[in-house]
């Protein structure tokens, strides 16, 4: 249903002399619903793409509304002129410059803005890791003025939304959700011969995290005295004798050609993991890596943290940050692969893929 504030404004901007349509006229167009995210052209980085545009499309699929990317500075000026009934604006990707225009034009044309934040960008302690990896503070500023201007704020956890409730914004949860046709099914089959290999992918803000793997795949062998060596993809650009690097190609940061990329070389790989400190900026994160590399065909091995509770419900496996710890439950993935991916797999596809219903619709106002 489209948000009442903008009916209110396209009634408000009635002609006197614009009659209005019988009930048995012709159906009334979908409601427009503009997104300003990072990318264009279709290429965007994983967040935008797994949080938004994978979202955008299921909803105009659907019917319940009519989707658009927005420039955002030319609809902040005016220079685009299309009437939005909402504005969906992903973390810091509205430029911190035109955002007060933006927002004087939404509440005066009566479109409701919708803020997307999926990390914690608010509390002292992550933003102290931001800064160390270089985030720029405008985009820090913007963030924090979009969600204080916003109509409505979703988020990807139970406790990133406690961290905003406890800064003044109330927010609902969407969890994170992998987009069908993008993963193959069953488990991966990894090479039998060589040193077995696990997967660790993720950006430049976990450096941390990767350090904690270090004793923990220091002389580490599985059941049948097989080498086992940590491969790297993302994460870091520089090199260690303890772990290796698998560099990306071109084109691969785009999230779909990133997936294909990860989907040609899961043969690679005996188990995926998700090492976490113990940190709010980690607490706020959702279990997104469990749901990409249950996906992928490989077991699952996660820091017991906020961030993967639940998960060894569903053929997850957790680890106290204690290097022991850490090489039981891999050895424990290398044995029972099989079965815990088909459990893994099964809950994704029964209720962790992207639609465009319930909360996300909702919190858009549809």
């Amino acid at each position: 249903m489209t948000s009442l504030r903008s009916r209110v404004a396209r009634f408000l901007t009635r002609r006197p002399d614009q009659d209005v349509a019988p009930a048995s006229g012709p159906t009334p167009e979908p409601p427009l619903v503009g997104f300003v995210v990072h990318g264009a052209g279709g290429v965007h980085p994983a967040s935008a793409h797994i949080r938004v545009t994978g979202r955008m499309s299921a909803l105009a699929a659907s019917g319940a509304a009519r989707v658009a990317q927005v420039e955002p500075v030319r609809w902040a000026d005016g220079t685009d002129t299309a009437h939005l009934d909402v504005l969906l604006v992903q973390r810091d990707a509205f430029p911190l410059a035109s955002l007060d225009a933006a927002i004087e034009r939404a509440r005066r044309e009566g479109t409701r803005i919708v803020a997307e934040v999926d990390d914690d960008f608010f509390s002292r302690e992550a933003r102290a890791r931001l800064v160390r990896a270089e985030y720029d503070p405008e985009r820090l500023a913007s963030v924090e003025r979009v969600v204080a201007a916003a109509d409505a704020v979703v988020t990807s956890t139970e406790p990133l939304r406690a961290v905003l409730a406890a800064a003044g914004t109330t927010a609902v949860v969407v969890p994170n959700a992998v987009q069908p046709g993008l993963w193959g099914t069953g488990p991966s089959r990894p090479d039998p011969v060589g040193p077995r290999r696990v997967l660790y992918m993720g950006s430049a803000t976990h450096g941390d995290d990767l350090a904690l793997l270090r004793p923990v795949f220091d002389g580490l062998v599985d059941d049948d005295s097989r080498v086992v060596r940590l491969e790297v993809v993302g994460v870091t650009d520089t090199d260690a004798d303890w772990f290796d690097r698998l560099d990306l190609p071109d084109g691969a940061t785009h999230y779909p050609e990133f997936v294909a990329f990860l989907r040609a070389n899961a043969h690679r790989w005996s188990a995926g993991v998700a090492p976490l400190t113990d940190d709010p900026f980690n607490d706020a994160k959702s279990d997104l890596k469990f749901l990409e590399v249950s996906m992928l065909g490989l077991p699952f091995v996660a820091s017991d943290r906020p961030s993967y509770a639940g998960i060894d419900e569903h053929g997850g496996l957790l680890a106290e940050n204690d290097p022991a710890a850490w090489q039981h439950a891999l050895r424990t993935a290398f044995r029972e692969a099989d079965e815990r991916v088909q459990r893994a797999q099964a809950y994704v596809r029964a209720e962790r893929l992207v639609t465009g219903d319930g909360d996300w619709r909702a919190a858009l106002g549809l």
